[in-house]
């Protein structure tokens, strides 16, 4: 081998042993995460997502929500339809979220910030598992904090904040679907009420297209109010919404309050409730919706105290107070003392001279 060709070995030999070396100082560099997003698995996995569950407090998942068929349910809820658009939220959050700043790593700290295991009695954080074709992933959503949230990925020790801030809920109720009715009080033709307990009654509009509702059943010596009163509200039936929902078997309704609505087009619906403690209860039935009773079958929805008395209206208060008897007093207020009265007092003795 002559000179020239040994140099020329040697200096390859070199740049390559110096280019080996480069490289590896570059890899055991710190890198600076700032703006990197925190799952970035998830922006190509949007749409593959089948599952996500959240825990918090317990081994087990408080809520499932799952992918079955073309529909999101909430496993907790018997697989009551989910509110589709807050589970879209969600994972929008977790696929918008950059990392603002690396912190701790020590498990001792993570309770402070809320990045504990979400197992742990107590957690402050909440785990939020999502199942995609890619696999499964966790993430741990601590504290808010600033803009943003105490965020750790699953099986990693380092925590970051990340911009901007995770919201998760970890209540079943928070994830259902809640919109159950919405009916335009101009195609109600009919109300018939069966209440609990009192007289029962019928309200129906006094024409075709006309905006007034006649009362049924007024007690002899009374009046109904003004036809304005009588007539449905429009809130009463539209946009009614449900704080929850249980299977119909674990509500008792054998004590129940009834409202038939007749409808136009031949339509119908038939609401049953009753009360359990602080709770209002319906069960719901329609005519002509097979949808809707799909989704009502074999459930019970908790409303809104001030929808449910809406609805159930006792005759009494579709009536003109009664008058008084004649000849009867009312009760006089007691009059106002003088503003310069005191309080009866002994005058204490004069001192002494």
């Amino acid at each position: 081998m002559n000179q020239r060709r040994l140099i020329l070995l040697t200096v390859a030999a070199l740049l390559a042993i110096f280019g080996a070396l480069y490289l590896s100082t570059q890899r055991n560099l710190p890198r600076d995460p700032h703006g990197t997003a925190f799952l970035p698995w998830l922006a190509g996995e949007m749409n593959t997502v089948t599952a996500i569950s959240i825990r918090k407090g317990s081994a087990t998942p408080a809520v499932t929500i799952r992918k079955q068929a073309d529909q999101w349910t909430v496993k907790e809820r018997g697989d009551y339809p989910a509110d589709v658009s807050k589970l879209r939220r969600l994972l929008l959050a977790l696929r918008d979220a950059s990392i603002v700043e690396e912190k701790t790593s020590n498990p001792a700290s993570y309770p402070i910030i809320g990045v504990e295991d979400p197992s742990s009695p107590g957690a402050k954080g909440a785990e939020v598992d999502i199942v995609a074709t890619g696999g499964q992933h966790a993430v741990i959503v601590g504290k808010p904090v600033g803009q943003g949230s105490f965020a750790r990925r699953g099986g990693e020790n380092t925590s970051y904040i990340v911009e901007p801030e995770i919201s998760v809920e970890a209540e079943p109720r928070s994830w259902i679907d809640s919109k159950l009715l919405d009916i335009a009080a101009a195609t109600i033709q009919s109300i018939e009420i069966k209440p609990a307990a009192g007289p029962a009654y019928t309200l129906h509009r006094a024409a075709p297209g006309d905006g007034n509702f006649v009362l049924d059943g007024v007690p002899a010596g009374r009046k109904a109010v003004e036809a304005a009163s009588l007539a449905p509200s429009p809130s009463t039936y539209g946009g009614l919404t449900v704080d929850d929902v249980a299977p119909a078997a674990d509500v008792d309704f054998s004590s129940a309050s009834v409202a038939t609505l007749s409808l136009t087009g031949g339509g119908g619906l038939t609401l049953t409730g009753t009360t359990s403690g602080d709770k209002h209860w319906i069960e719901v039935k329609a005519v002509k919706d097979e949808a809707l009773n799909a989704k009502a079958a074999g459930r019970a929805f908790e409303i809104a105290a001030y929808r449910y008395e809406a609805i159930f209206r006792p005759l009494e208060q579709l009536l003109v107070p009664k008058e008084p008897p004649p000849g009867a007093k009312k009760t006089a207020a007691p009059a106002n003392p003088p503003l310069n009265a005191s309080p009866s007092k002994k005058r204490p003795p004069a001192p002494p001279t």
